[in-house]
């Protein structure tokens, strides 16, 4: 089979501007980016306010595991199969990240027959999006260093700064700098470190604002330091939030382009799922949905990261009412929870199977919890043996929970009809009764406390002295009626990576707990999250190049 860049270059693409008038989209509110790419401006929201909402429909997933689970892939192929079977559909993804592309994660654009086009692009500088939040970004920190270089008039403890520098690339040499060295004409020296542009807060911040006056405040909103005194300095005290709004306009009107299969898809904002809220953008949701009958979306990691934060952070500030999950899982991760190695993962092994099946129960009990249907979708892959697939076809049927194979990557929207199918069935059966998992305005602990037992399976939630009292500071400061933004391994319920399956009773640690004032969220740390990644022994960057006509090549 042909390389993903391969099938993707030989795919038939339609001008943008199609695209764009294929879903009503005005035409002063389309932006041309190139033949095949665009933005579309946010006044495409105001010109169709009194329209019904499409159904929004979210893609999460089991725990993941080095074995595969395709959710990007399922996203763009159940897409593609809602339109093949007439209905309005259209795509809403976040943005790839330049440090993956060249690291060995890869995109996030889907896969095979069934990704977003054109994908090079999409992959590679896009329309520029990343590259202003990160000058946003750097110019907060230029100002705040800038501030306490000319006289410090907010007092700002030099010792008590949370603000990091961004780039979005993976570099583990940047993890932990210190700035302002070579004299008094260089700054202030101080202990800092550099995050990757993905765990920004603000682009957060850029995901979660409803329009540009939004983004502007939240942005205001920022905590970059405390006064000796202990008083939160803003980015507004600062001045700083007109630049950096002014820096963020264009990248906040969301990114349209197309499938494969010309399904109209909108990409906009990439923030991490084990640090950020891990979702695209509220903006380019709220177009699709105006926009189209069905909206299919996804969220980062497990349904236990990426899901309970849509539905507890965006679903809430966005004021949108999801319709359904498909939960994407596939035999060979499964066997991974069932203890199998990666290694032994061709062979059949129903045992294992069976085994580590209660990772997809837990999910979905956690969905459940919710009051949303549930439909998984099985993502087949070549060793999967015909015992495997049926076994758990069967098991979803006793669980009571509808199930149907996905073969999306080498079929594209036909090998989505099935899944599409048996989502819509289910949907029209089972209307949501959406609820919050729990109410913003109880204190810090006791909500983490309810997602780490009811969503996780903890026992009970141990927290560091550092965690204590920065939970006690958010709460004095009276931040304490924000929602919480759990950050720990994607690889378990639990905060050991190591711990697969489900897993029952743990302790799960609170080690820190940041402000994320701007984005409107507590960041819960259980272990080590690493927001700056390195590159691996053998980076993808070594295999990318360009021929003499100027085609990318190499690029997954």
């Amino acid at each position: 089979m042909k390389s993903d860049i391969e099938i993707a270059q030989a795919a038939r693409m339609l001008p943008a501007a199609e695209i764009a008038d294929g879903i009503g989209i005005h035409r002063d509110d389309y932006i041309p980016h190139g033949h095949f790419k665009g933005k579309i401006a946010l006044t495409a929201l105001n010109r169709v306010k009194n329209r019904a909402d499409g159904k929004l429909i979210l893609v999460s997933a089991v725990t993941p595991t080095p074995a595969g689970e395709g959710k990007s892939t399922t996203t763009v192929g159940l897409g593609q199969a809602l339109s093949k079977l007439g209905k309005k559909s259209i795509i809403a993804l976040r943005e790839p990240s330049l440090g993956p592309c060249f690291g060995i994660k890869g995109g996030a654009a889907g896969g095979g027959f069934s990704q977003v086009i054109p994908m090079e692009e999409i992959n590679l500088h896009f329309t520029g999006d990343f590259h202003a939040i990160t000058s946003a970004h750097a110019l907060l920190c230029a100002m705040l260093d800038n501030h306490i270089h000319h006289g410090n008039s907010l007092d700002i403890d030099v010792r008590d700064i949370p603000l990091r520098r961004v780039v979005d690339m993976n570099d583990r040499g940047l993890r932990d700098i210190v700035l302002g060295l070579g004299g008094k004409v260089n700054g202030v020296p101080r202990e800092s470190g550099f995050d990757i542009t993905v765990a920004s807060e603000v682009m957060a911040i850029l995901c979660l604002s409803s329009d540009l006056m939004d983004c502007r405040r939240r942005l205001g909103e920022v905590v970059v330091g405390f006064s000796r005194s202990g008083k939160p300095v803003r980015g507004v005290d600062l001045k700083a939030n007109g630049a950096m709004t002014a820096l963020l306009r264009d990248a906040m009107n969301p990114n349209l382009v197309q499938t494969i299969e010309n399904t109209p898809a909108l990409i906009h904002g990439g923030p991490f799922a084990n640090i950020a809220h891990g979702c695209n953008s509220i903006v380019a949701t709220k177009i699709a949905l105006k926009h189209s009958d069905y909206v299919v979306t996804e969220s980062g990691f497990g349904f236990d990261l990426g899901g309970e934060k849509f539905l507890d952070i965006k679903v809430p500030y966005a004021g949108i009412s999801p319709s359904a999950v498909v939960i994407v899982a596939t035999v060979r991760a499964l066997k991974m929870h069932g203890g199998l190695a990666k290694d032994a993962l061709a062979r059949e092994d129903l045992d294992a199977l069976k085994r580590g099946v209660v990772n997809l129960e837990r999910h979905l009990d956690s969905v459940r919890l919710f009051g949303l249907p549930a439909v998984v979708a099985i993502n087949r892959f070549p060793t999967d043996t015909p015992s495997e697939i049926d076994w758990l076809l069967s098991h979803c049927k006793e669980l009571g929970i509808p199930a149907a194979l996905s073969e999306v990557f080498e079929k594209g929207g036909e090998g989505g009809r099935a899944l599409a199918e048996v989502l819509l069935a289910e949907m029209e059966r089972k209307p949501p009764q959406y609820e919050r998992l729990y109410p913003w305005e109880l204190p810090v602990r006791e909500k983490i406390e309810i997602i780490a037992r009811r969503i996780y399976g903890a026992g009970g939630v141990k927290y560091s002295k550092k965690a204590r009292t920065m939970i006690e500071r958010v709460e004095t400061l009276g931040f304490g009626g924000l929602p919480i933004n759990m950050a720990k391994t994607p690889y378990s319920f639990s905060d050991d990576p190591k711990l697969l399956g489900r897993p029952a009773g743990f302790d799960l640690t609170i080690d820190d707990v940041r402000l994320s004032a701007g984005a409107g969220f507590i960041v819960a740390i259980a272990g080590d999250i690493m927001t700056m990644p390195g590159l691996p022994k053998t980076p993808s960057a070594e295999h990318i190049d360009v021929t003499p006509e100027g085609t990318i090549v190499g690029l997954f």
